[in-house]
């Protein structure tokens, strides 16, 4: 009875299990567990045919072409999309290849530059301090001991050459007016006493002896003219307009024009700056000596301290690129190498070097710190790229050249450099356009482009 009812529960599994998969599985686990074979039965399901037709739940069939396994791409004009990301019978691009049209370059901001000669110019940089010309600053000193009365010019004022800047009250200068004033009227009297006395003696009215003694006096009268004369010049005045100021007031000076100084600059610039007031003593012991400074800082002088190793490779009249960039924005000029000193700094075993550098709107101003890139060669190559422009791919170092359809990676063999470019060896010819800003960009889609070819 057992056996029996056992057979009838094992046929209607079998049954079971020929409409519905999994329950074969679990007929033939049960068997196994009986210590019976698995595969003493074998239940086969048939086939499943095509229907294109959709099925009452909504589900598309196993054979619609529309319905691909899960990261296949699609095209949006519903064809499929190869490995390569490009629509069958779209030309495959060759490799290092990136496609780009000029809306999207200029949108990633893309800058591109004709490849061509030029020159590699190399450079030293050194710090440096900016410092006044010293052929372009000059002082106004005060040459007699005196007051001062007017001070014509204030802090930063413009002078221009010979203009008087102020005036001193001086005891010296009436001294050396009256002498040369006085000397002047006497060699004008001797000079009319020897004429009348040379007139007498070519009569022969008078003696020899009363002519000689006549043209001796005037000789001396003469001599202290010129005496006079210049001590007037080593104070700064000129004995013509001393005698011009004695004919526009008459026979006599008065007081005040016999002490009246005036003080001119010796230079055209500004008033940099100024020592005493109205009314301040100067020129005498312990007194300031100087009145006003005056500099013309439209040149300036970078002063440079070059090591002994490095002072073989500067000359004098190389260009020199100077660089404030402690300034908002950072600041640029071009200088020049004036001097290098034959002499070393016996602490520092460095040399001095001074560069002119020109300073029209006087931004560059002394006491400052820069930095200066003096010149030390010029090479002219046949092609040179600017570093922006080299990326390096697989250790290769390339540039991404221009193409109709957007860029093509191009590997390139460097050789010597400057502070911006390097000269191309091979593999770039003068007049290709490459990529420079932002060409890490096209580097990035390079990198997308042949990680999905692989």
């Amino acid at each position: 009875m057992r056996i029996l009812l056992f057979a009838v529960l094992l046929a209607t599994g079998i049954a079971i299990g020929a409409a519905v998969p999994a329950v074969a599985r679990f007929v033939q686990d049960n068997l196994a567990a009986a210590g019976l074979p698995k595969d003493l039965f074998t239940i086969t399901v048939p086939p499943v045919t095509a229907n294109h037709e959709p099925s009452k739940a909504g589900t598309p069939p196993d054979g619609d072409d529309d319905v691909k396994k899960p990261g296949t791409p699609k095209a949006t004009n519903g064809h499929e999309i190869g490995k390569h990301g490009y629509e069958p019978g779209e030309e495959h691009p060759e490799k290092g290849a990136i496609r780009m049209g000029p809306d999207e370059v200029a949108a990633l901001n893309i800058s591109v530059v004709k490849v061509e000669g030029g020159t590699l110019a190399r450079h030293l940089l050194v710090p440096g301090a900016i410092t006044p010309d010293t052929d372009r600053i000059a002082r106004v000193p005060a040459r007699v001991v005196g007051t001062v009365t007017e001070m014509r010019k204030r802090l930063g004022d413009r002078v221009a050459k010979d203009e008087i800047v102020a005036v001193l009250e001086s005891r010296d200068v009436a001294d050396a007016k009256s002498e040369y004033l006085i000397a002047s009227v006497r060699a004008e009297l001797e000079k009319t006493n020897f004429d009348r006395q040379q007139a007498l003696w070519d009569k022969r009215i008078s003696s020899e002896q009363v002519y000689l003694r006549t043209r001796a006096t005037y000789t001396e009268a003469t001599l202290r003219v010129d005496l006079a004369s210049q001590k007037l010049s080593a104070l700064g005045l000129s004995a013509t307009d001393v005698a011009a100021a004695q004919k526009r007031e008459g026979a006599t000076l008065n007081q005040s024009t016999l002490r009246r100084y005036e003080l001119r600059s010796s230079l055209a610039g500004r008033v940099v700056e100024r020592k005493v007031e109205v009314g301040t003593t100067v020129g005498g012991k312990g007194d300031p000596a100087d009145i006003y400074t005056v500099a013309d800082l439209s040149t300036v002088w970078i002063e440079l301290s070059v090591p002994t190793n490095e002072l073989a490779m500067v000359r004098e009249g190389a260009p020199v690129a100077v660089t404030h960039a402690h300034e908002a924005g950072g600041r640029h000029a071009d200088g020049k190498v004036v001097f290098v000193s034959p002499f070393l700094n016996p602490d520092t075993r460095s040399a001095r070097v001074i560069v002119a550098l020109p300073n029209p709107d006087l931004a560059w101003r002394p006491g400052a710190f820069v930095t200066a890139g003096v010149e030390i060669a010029n090479d002219a190559v046949e092609v040179h790229v600017p570093k922006a422009a080299l990326q390096t791919v697989g250790g290769e170092r390339v540039v991404f050249v221009r193409t109709e359809e957007g860029f093509e990676k191009r590997e390139v063999e460097l050789g010597r450099s400057d502070d911006d470019s390097y000269e191309v060896v091979s593999g770039l010819k003068s007049g290709a356009t490459i990529a420079v800003a932002n060409s890490f960009i096209l580097k990035a889609e390079l990198r997308k482009s042949e990680a999905g070819d692989d």
